[in-house]
């Protein structure tokens, strides 16, 4: 195959889950074996809440196109540099933060997109299509059909222009960022609210009324992912490497701490 298959987009189109984990901490390309090794189908290089270079971020991602996890960037900004930079060194999808108007999801589109799709300015060689001279006509139409192009949704105005949103041809997939969300209808930190659930299903329906795919951030209550899943999510942020690692420390201090305890009520006893 003449394109490393982008692994994600092929579960949504077999209306799988595809399970990603974000990355805050991790500044070594071992992450994507990690992540396979975990069953994750991509990984969330998390360029907005993080101070991870242009130069690393390429670096995880060609590692994780080696072993078929799926690179996709959230860039920190709708400015087309931050994308396409890391498109050319090897990211198969772009996450863009707050869109809220289908403006700016044309924009998006625009330059994630090469010709006829959008304006994206055509490089040399890719690392996507393991380096090969390809006819430019070819590169284009591969490197587009493996691209998976995600529009946040995290705002009142995005909520209300979901369906303007979902309809722009490119957009592959809309997913909802919980948390920002909840804070922007004035309940923070309560994901599983009436407000966001409403939100969520309005979201949910533009896709479904679209053809794109539903996607979740930032919900990690076991119920909470149940229910949303079930409403039709399927690309899933499940979680950060900060948080995997903190909660394997504390289950794993909490468990020798329990131990010492143990150990020494039976001494005094």
């Amino acid at each position: 195959m003449k394109v490393i298959a982008n692994h994600a987009k092929a579960r949504l189109q077999q209306g799988e889950l595809a399970l990603g984990m974000g990355l805050r901490q991790a500044r070594t390309v071992d992450i994507a074996q990690i992540a396979q090794s975990c069953d994750f189908d991509w990984l969330f290089i998390d360029m907005e809440h993080n101070s991870m270079s242009v130069d690393t971020a390429a670096q995880i991602c060609q590692a994780a196109l080696a072993v078929g996890v799926t690179p996709m960037i959230r860039v920190p900004a709708h400015e087309a540099f931050h994308s396409t930079r890391l498109l050319d060194t090897g990211a198969q999808g772009i996450v863009i933060p707050h869109v809220s108007t289908v403006e700016q999801a044309r924009a998006v589109v625009a330059f994630c997109r090469f010709t006829p799709l959008g304006h994206r300015s055509i490089p040399g060689m890719l690392p996507q299509t393991r380096f090969m001279p390809l006819p430019v006509p070819e590169t284009v139409a591969l490197i587009n059909a493996e691209t998976l192009v995600v529009a946040m949704i995290e705002t009142i105005e995005g909520r209300d222009n979901v369906d303007e949103i979902a309809a722009v041809p490119g957009i592959d997939a809309l997913l909802v960022g919980c948390t920002d969300m909840a804070a922007e209808l004035g309940v923070p930190g309560q994901l599983g609210h009436p407000s966001v659930k409403a939100t969520l299903d309005a979201v949910f329906a533009a896709c479904r009324r679209h053809g794109k795919f539903c996607g979740v951030g930032g919900v990690y209550d076991e119920a909470l992912m149940a229910e949303y899943v079930g409403k039709g999510a399927r690309l899933i942020l499940s979680g950060s490497d900060l948080a995997f690692l903190v909660a394997g420390a504390r289950s794993r201090s909490s468990m020798l701490r329990s131990i010492a305890l143990t150990d020494r009520l039976a001494t005094v006893g």
